[in-house]
Protein backbone atom coordinates (compact mmCIF):
# COMPACT_ATOMS: atom_id res chain seq x y z
CA UNK A 1 0.00 0.00 0.00
CA UNK A 2 2.70 2.21 1.32
CA UNK A 3 4.43 2.30 -2.73
CA UNK A 4 0.88 2.78 -4.28
CA UNK A 5 0.38 5.95 -2.12
CA UNK A 6 3.84 7.53 -3.01
CA UNK A 7 3.52 6.64 -6.80
CA UNK A 8 0.44 8.79 -6.49
CA UNK A 9 1.66 11.37 -4.35
CA UNK A 10 4.62 11.61 -7.01
CA UNK A 11 1.87 11.92 -10.06
CA UNK A 12 -0.43 14.36 -7.97
CA UNK A 13 2.76 16.81 -7.61
CA UNK A 14 3.06 16.09 -11.90
CA UNK A 15 -0.52 16.49 -12.28
CA UNK A 16 -0.50 19.94 -11.00
CA UNK A 17 2.44 21.41 -12.74
CA UNK A 18 1.07 19.71 -15.84
CA UNK A 19 -2.47 21.53 -15.16
CA UNK A 20 -0.67 24.79 -14.41
CA UNK A 21 2.37 24.98 -15.79
CA UNK A 22 2.08 22.61 -19.02
CA UNK A 23 5.30 20.47 -17.76
CA UNK A 24 6.34 17.51 -15.96
CA UNK A 25 9.31 18.45 -14.11
CA UNK A 26 12.75 16.07 -14.34
CA UNK A 27 12.91 16.94 -10.68
CA UNK A 28 9.63 14.60 -9.89
CA UNK A 29 10.09 11.85 -12.39
CA UNK A 30 13.33 10.97 -12.11
CA UNK A 31 13.37 10.15 -8.47
CA UNK A 32 10.33 8.46 -8.99
CA UNK A 33 11.76 5.98 -11.01
CA UNK A 34 14.67 5.57 -8.53
CA UNK A 35 12.00 5.42 -5.92
CA UNK A 36 10.25 2.95 -8.03
CA UNK A 37 13.12 0.68 -8.54
CA UNK A 38 14.28 1.38 -4.56
CA UNK A 39 10.28 0.13 -3.55
CA UNK A 40 10.33 -3.03 -5.62
CA UNK A 41 13.96 -4.10 -4.84
CA UNK A 42 12.70 -3.54 -1.23
CA UNK A 43 9.44 -5.26 -1.21
CA UNK A 44 11.19 -8.37 -3.04
CA UNK A 45 13.74 -8.64 -0.24
CA UNK A 46 11.40 -9.10 2.23
CA UNK A 47 8.79 -11.66 0.25
CA UNK A 48 9.76 -14.62 1.50
CA UNK A 49 8.80 -16.01 -2.35
CA UNK A 50 10.69 -13.46 -3.85
CA UNK A 51 14.08 -12.07 -3.89
CA UNK A 52 15.69 -8.33 -4.35
CA UNK A 53 16.94 -9.61 -7.65
CA UNK A 54 13.06 -10.40 -8.85
CA UNK A 55 11.77 -6.66 -7.49
CA UNK A 56 14.22 -5.44 -9.56
CA UNK A 57 13.38 -7.15 -12.31
CA UNK A 58 10.02 -6.60 -11.73
CA UNK A 59 10.66 -2.62 -12.25
CA UNK A 60 13.06 -2.52 -15.17
CA UNK A 61 10.51 -4.95 -17.19
CA UNK A 62 7.40 -2.30 -16.31
CA UNK A 63 10.32 0.63 -16.41
CA UNK A 64 11.72 -0.34 -20.13
CA UNK A 65 8.14 -1.83 -21.57
CA UNK A 66 6.59 1.71 -20.61
CA UNK A 67 9.47 3.71 -21.39
CA UNK A 68 10.15 2.43 -24.72
CA UNK A 69 6.07 2.64 -25.58
CA UNK A 70 6.24 6.26 -24.71
CA UNK A 71 9.43 6.62 -26.68
CA UNK A 72 7.66 5.55 -30.00
CA UNK A 73 5.17 7.97 -29.16
CA UNK A 74 7.31 10.68 -28.20
CA UNK A 75 8.98 10.11 -31.61
CA UNK A 76 5.80 9.21 -34.20
CA UNK A 77 3.34 11.77 -32.26
CA UNK A 78 3.47 15.18 -30.81
CA UNK A 79 3.91 13.70 -27.38
CA UNK A 80 5.68 15.58 -24.29
CA UNK A 81 8.66 14.04 -23.19
CA UNK A 82 7.68 14.61 -19.68
CA UNK A 83 5.09 12.23 -20.50
CA UNK A 84 7.26 9.74 -21.26
CA UNK A 85 9.15 9.99 -18.14
CA UNK A 86 5.82 10.04 -16.23
CA UNK A 87 4.78 6.70 -17.73
CA UNK A 88 8.18 5.30 -17.23
CA UNK A 89 7.72 5.67 -13.44
CA UNK A 90 4.71 4.59 -13.39
CA UNK A 91 6.20 1.35 -15.08
CA UNK A 92 9.13 1.18 -12.41
CA UNK A 93 6.60 1.77 -9.87
CA UNK A 94 3.54 -0.65 -10.62
CA UNK A 95 6.27 -3.77 -12.99
CA UNK A 96 5.28 -4.77 -16.57
CA UNK A 97 1.57 -6.07 -16.46
CA UNK A 98 0.12 -3.17 -14.52
CA UNK A 99 2.13 -0.48 -15.99
CA UNK A 100 0.81 -1.14 -19.34
CA UNK A 101 -2.85 -1.78 -18.21
CA UNK A 102 -1.61 1.77 -16.84
CA UNK A 103 -0.26 3.17 -19.61
CA UNK A 104 -3.91 1.73 -21.88
CA UNK A 105 -6.00 3.35 -19.28
CA UNK A 106 -4.01 6.68 -19.36
CA UNK A 107 -4.49 6.80 -23.21
CA UNK A 108 -8.07 5.89 -23.09
CA UNK A 109 -8.85 8.35 -20.07
CA UNK A 110 -6.78 10.93 -21.99
CA UNK A 111 -8.78 10.60 -24.94
CA UNK A 112 -11.93 10.67 -23.20
CA UNK A 113 -10.90 13.94 -21.86
CA UNK A 114 -9.40 15.62 -24.72
CA UNK A 115 -13.34 14.59 -26.42
CA UNK A 116 -14.92 16.24 -23.78
CA UNK A 117 -12.88 19.52 -23.93
CA UNK A 118 -13.32 19.30 -27.29
CA UNK A 119 -16.49 18.91 -27.83
CA UNK A 120 -17.17 21.65 -24.82
CA UNK A 121 -15.04 24.27 -26.44
CA UNK A 122 -16.14 23.95 -29.84
CA UNK A 123 -19.99 22.39 -29.81
CA UNK A 124 -21.23 19.06 -30.73
CA UNK A 125 -23.35 20.92 -33.92
CA UNK A 126 -20.53 22.64 -34.80
CA UNK A 127 -18.35 19.72 -34.88
CA UNK A 128 -20.40 17.16 -36.26
CA UNK A 129 -21.44 19.22 -38.98
CA UNK A 130 -17.72 19.96 -40.01
CA UNK A 131 -17.18 16.20 -39.62
CA UNK A 132 -20.37 15.71 -42.73
CA UNK A 133 -18.67 18.49 -44.43
CA UNK A 134 -15.32 16.73 -44.11
CA UNK A 135 -16.91 13.15 -45.06
CA UNK A 136 -18.74 14.64 -48.06
CA UNK A 137 -15.32 16.23 -49.51
CA UNK A 138 -13.82 12.94 -49.34
CA UNK A 139 -16.59 10.83 -50.97
CA UNK A 140 -16.72 13.45 -53.79
CA UNK A 141 -13.02 13.68 -54.30
CA UNK A 142 -12.69 9.48 -53.74
CA UNK A 143 -9.72 10.13 -51.61
CA UNK A 144 -8.11 11.32 -48.83
CA UNK A 145 -8.96 15.27 -48.31
CA UNK A 146 -6.38 16.47 -46.16
CA UNK A 147 -7.90 19.36 -43.25
CA UNK A 148 -6.74 22.93 -43.74
CA UNK A 149 -4.79 24.97 -40.67
CA UNK A 150 -8.05 26.15 -39.96
CA UNK A 151 -9.86 23.12 -39.71
CA UNK A 152 -6.71 21.44 -37.54
CA UNK A 153 -6.25 24.10 -35.57
CA UNK A 154 -8.94 23.34 -32.53
CA UNK A 155 -7.21 20.11 -32.68
CA UNK A 156 -4.19 21.48 -31.24
CA UNK A 157 -4.90 21.88 -27.90
CA UNK A 158 -3.43 20.39 -25.13
CA UNK A 159 -3.45 17.20 -23.56
CA UNK A 160 -2.79 16.42 -20.04
CA UNK A 161 -1.84 13.09 -19.28
CA UNK A 162 -0.66 13.76 -15.99
CA UNK A 163 -4.54 13.66 -14.41
CA UNK A 164 -5.49 10.61 -16.59
CA UNK A 165 -2.24 8.63 -15.60
CA UNK A 166 -3.91 9.78 -11.80
CA UNK A 167 -7.16 8.05 -12.69
CA UNK A 168 -5.24 5.13 -14.60
CA UNK A 169 -3.47 4.16 -11.11
CA UNK A 170 -6.37 4.01 -9.06
CA UNK A 171 -8.58 1.80 -12.17
CA UNK A 172 -5.45 -0.68 -12.12
CA UNK A 173 -5.09 -0.35 -8.18
CA UNK A 174 -8.52 -0.68 -7.65
CA UNK A 175 -8.83 -3.85 -9.84
CA UNK A 176 -12.19 -2.70 -10.88
CA UNK A 177 -12.12 -4.13 -14.23
CA UNK A 178 -10.30 -7.31 -13.07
Amino acid sequence: MAPLILLLALVAVAVVTDVTKHKIYNWNVYPGIILGFVVNGIEGSLDKERTLSSGLSHSLEGFLACGLIMLVCFVFFDMGGGDVKLIAMMGAFLGLDQGIEAMLWTFVLGGIGAAIILIWQIGVLHLLSRSFHHVLLILRAKSWVPLTDAERQPLKRWLFLAPAAFAAICVVASGLFD
